[in-house]
């Protein structure tokens, strides 16, 4: 391999440069964040049934459905475009501080 196809190569478990660090640290954290949130959210639904075999968040309503469906189905998409938010916000603060940095000034 040449010297220039090197520089395009893409390891997320060895990112070459702090930008590179930081971009990777911010996908695995969102990453990690929505798989928590989605997977831990039903897995505790499932775990957390009363002798009755009925989870108590199957019991609770609210806005009268139940709760498992209400957040599934409204607070899980409005969480995932928060998470989207903050990613850019992060991805934005590191864009400025390397064109800081490329410019000559300080943080």
């Amino acid at each position: 391999m040449s010297d220039s196809d090197d520089k395009f190569q893409v390891n997320l478990f060895r990112p070459k440069s702090a930008v590179m660090r930081g971009e990777v640290f911010a996908i695995l954290t969102v990453l990690a964040v929505w798989g928590i949130s989605v997977f831990g959210f039903q897995l505790w639904l499932a775990l957390s049934s009363l002798p009755s075999g009925k989870s108590f968040l199957e019991s609770f309503t609210f806005f009268n459905l139940p709760f498992h469906y209400w957040f599934t189905a409204q607070m899980l998409p409005l969480f995932f475009i928060i998470i989207c938010v903050f990613f850019n916000l992060f991805i934005d603060r590191l864009s400025l501080r390397r064109s800081r940095k490329r410019e000559g000034y300080n943080d």
